[in-house]
């Protein structure tokens, strides 16, 4: 995401990085570039204006000119002021009530339903709360089968009434069915038209004043870019919402729409979407957007999506086994599902600080552990449980029974016995000492 906007930034910065002798005109001439990756990025003019403006009179009274890393103070000023741009700080939403009710509302096609899915999803599992998804799209079939194909993926109830088509009625009864069954959640997903017409104003404003939300989301597709922000801004003036959902960033490389709306409607951007997976949903942190922006990674992120899929008791297992080096490739196959459930492994990997620019240009899958899954699953129980019995003839049969070549088989055994003997190092205590002091005796016979 937001990949040609941060090569833009970057190159705009470049000029500051000690790479010239810096001037007024040189900061000028920074911030001009600053501007027009702004505008590249499909940010609205007005914003892509003021933003730089800001810029450059908190640079001057900073001394950019002066200072001993200008090039560094106006990135950190830049990663201030794209903070603030994108909302300042994180807006969590109000869920609570008898029930709590969250109602969405947006264009056909902006990801609504699916979404709905995904933050059931996450109440349910990360909130404990019992949530109930109800179907109020009475125009399209479909949308209602995908609701329960949705609620059925994730153990959430669906309530639907497929012969009424009162969309206010159906969303009062699953309020009144929810208040009878003690649901804490409510999330109605409401019909969605190709563009903004009045009719469809008309009814969600009907359904709004009817169930009296607690929370009201506007979910947009990001990459319409300035075309979402103007959607947000003619629904905000109906409905009134209380925050955006930014949908599909995960294919959005201009990132128009996440850096202008909260500047125009004045509304903050509550979560992302970042892939097809139920999983796929983050709290929105402006501040580690702009971080992900100016190439800085989002190491936060990471280690917290890395938390999520932490058992404490299985890592307690795990470290002995590797204190007696009997992590087996049974071990090595779990933990690359818990990294799985971490979400698309290039998105991953651009957390880490300087990993963007590396990963630029390069595809990775989403299946990119296919093939050593798959060499993996053609080992017979014994040789996953015992490495050492893997002879020549049987790796060409897993070889063969894995689609895979002779050599993949090989490459995949050496780094498994190399991140083998590093796990058994890093376990004893002893070792580590040691490693440490003959690092520290070469790092002296150097000097």
């Amino acid at each position: 995401m937001f990949e040609n906007l941060s090569d833009k930034f970057e190159r705009a910065f470049k000029v500051l990085k000690g790479q010239g002798q810096i001037s007024e005109i040189n900061v000028a001439e920074t911030l001009k570039e600053v501007r027009r990756a702004l505008l590249d990025a499909d940010v609205n003019f007005k914003t892509a204006k003021e933003f730089s403006s800001r810029i450059k009179e908190k640079a001057m009274g900073q001394g950019v000119l002066n200072s001993i890393s200008p090039g560094q103070l106006l990135i950190k000023i830049t990663q201030e002021e794209l903070t603030e741009l994108m909302g300042g700080q994180k807006e969590g939403i109000n869920s609570t009530g008898n029930p709590g009710i969250i109602l969405m509302s947006g264009l056909q096609g902006s990801g609504k339903t699916t979404f709905s899915g995904k933050l059931g999803n996450l109440l349910k599992n990360k909130e404990g709360k019992k949530v109930l998804l109800v179907a109020c799209d009475v125009y399209r079939p479909a949308a209602i089968d995908q609701l329960h194909v949705v609620g059925e993926q994730i153990g959430v109830e669906v309530f639907s009434d497929r012969e009424n088509q009162n969309p206010v009625d159906i969303a009062q009864k699953a309020v009144n069915h929810a208040r009878s069954n003690g649901f804490n959640v409510v999330i109605v997903d409401t019909a969605g038209r190709l563009a903004v017409d009045e009719v469809m104003m008309d009814e969600i404003e009907r359904v709004k004043n009817a169930i009296r939300p607690t929370e009201t989301l506007f979910v947009v597709d990001s990459m319409t870019g300035q075309d979402a922000v103007n959607t947000a801004k003619a629904f905000n003036e109906r409905i009134n919402f209380d925050g955006v959902v930014l949908t599909k960033l995960d294919g959005d490389t201009r990132g128009g729409a996440a850096l202008s709306i909260k500047s125009v409607v004045n509304k903050p951007i509550k979560f992302i979407g970042t892939g097809e997976k139920m999983e796929a949903i983050d709290v929105f942190h402006p501040d580690r957007m702009a971080d992900r922006i100016l190439g800085m990674g989002d190491v936060v992120s990471l280690v917290e999506r890395a938390q999520e899929q932490f058992d404490e008791e299985q890592a307690k297992k795990l470290q002995k086994k590797i204190q007696k080096n009997q992590f087996n490739f049974n071990d090595f196959y779990d933990q690359l599902q818990q990294i799985k459930k971490m979400g698309n492994v290039k998105d991953l990997m651009g957390m880490i600080p300087g990993m963007s620019k590396a990963l630029k240009g390069v595809e990775i899958e989403d299946d990119a552990f296919k093939n050593v899954e798959a060499i993996i699953q053609s080992m017979t129980p014994a040789e996953k449980e015992k490495p050492e019995l893997l002879n020549g003839s049987r790796r060409k049969r897993i070889a063969r029974g894995s689609g895979t070549s002779v050599q993949d088989v090989n490459k995949l055994i050496k780094q498994f016995e190399d991140m083998r003997k590093m796990m058994k190092m890093m376990g004893n205590k002893r070792n580590m000492m040691n490693m440490m002091r003959q690092m520290k005796g070469a790092t002296r016979g150097r000097m």
